[in-house]
């Protein structure tokens, strides 16, 4: 009997035209390090008294159909992580390298149905009505580059072949941390040990009453950028911009040197004042919770931006 094994996992996604309802083709394999996608449906104990000491048998609750999945930044899949994040794209050049300007603030985001593959058993687990919640990731000076993306699912359909046919391949071009820069307001930001950032499109669950026991939909509600950054204490520039309460524009950024990039820009963050502390002989660090918000000028809290040879997403 073969047994399941997560190098043999497969991924394939594509987009919805109608929430919920997965496409007949149109499907992408995805490259990924894990997922923990899934549904879920716990049992409720019977609070029954009068038939003795043993208890009655249990009733089955809601069930919940979500996870997260750990992808690679890279020039090409990752463009589909954050179609599903900030929705579609403006794409701009009439022929390789094409940009892709995600925008946050979108009122509508796009669904997805995702399948994830184990052949050796076999189980094909289609999940519908897929909306991104959350994207995160982390800079820091070696290790993989990855980031997460939490996702709220309408519902899971297992079977034993595939639905989504043989999905389409994109060339993998990974981004590493060595390729990583952040700047504060169009200059280098040095003295830089780690930096956090996450966008969440904090997604409100439709939970209404069906039979069969899925949600009517995720729905996008205030966005938040939120993120940390830790640097060696060196200057007072970002702890006067903490004190003063004004924001600055930040950008996070990856560049190959094939000419492929992608770059974060969020124009409006804000810091906190921070404590700073001196916990022994070596280097002082302070560490900045920082806040994004909408800004006037920009009209809008953040920008992706994502060059690459792919003409649209």
């Amino acid at each position: 009997m073969a047994r399941a094994q997560g190098a043999r996992a497969q991924m394939a996604l594509a987009f919805e035209t109608t929430y919920g309802t997965p496409p007949a083709s149109g499907y992408t394999q995805m490259p990924f390090a894990s997922a923990t996608l899934g549904a879920e449906q716990p049992l409720l104990n019977s609070e029954l008294l009068g038939y003795g000491r043993d208890p009655l048998p249990p009733i089955k609750d809601a069930v919940t159909s979500d996870g997260d999945v750990v992808v690679p930044i890279d020039a090409q899949a990752f463009g589909v992580w954050l179609k599903a994040a900030f929705g579609a794209p403006t794409t701009a050049g009439s022929a390789a390298p094409y940009t892709h300007e995600f925008q946050s603030g979108a009122w509508t985001l796009p669904s997805m149905s995702i399948e994830t593959g184990m052949p050796e058993v076999p189980r094909y687990a289609m999940y519908s009505g897929c909306v991104l919640d959350q994207l995160s990731w982390q800079m820091q000076r070696s290790g993989l580059l990855t980031a997460t993306a939490r996702l709220v699912a309408q519902g899971e359909s297992v079977g034993t072949a595939t639905s989504a046919g043989t999905p389409a391949t994109l060339d993998l071009q990974r981004f590493g941390h060595f390729n990583g820069a952040i700047t504060r307001n169009g200059t280098a930001l040095g003295n830089v040990v780690s930096a956090e950032i996450t966008y969440a499109n904090n997604l409100d669950r439709i939970e209404t009453i069906r039979a069969d026991g899925r949600i009517d939909g995720a729905d996008p509600s205030i966005a938040a950028l939120t993120g940390r950054i830790e640097v060696r204490f060196a200057d007072q520039t970002l702890v006067t911009q903490a004190i003063d309460g004004d924001p600055c524009e930040m950008e996070f950024a990856y560049v190959l040197p094939s000419g492929e990039s992608f770059t974060f820009t969020v124009h409006a963050v804000y810091l906190p004042r921070p404590r700073i502390e001196i916990s022994g002989p070596q280097g002082v660090q302070a560490t900045f919770d920082w806040q994004a918000a909408r800004d006037a000028t920009a009209g809008r809290m953040c920008t992706a931006t994502l060059i690459n040879s792919i003409e649209a997403y």
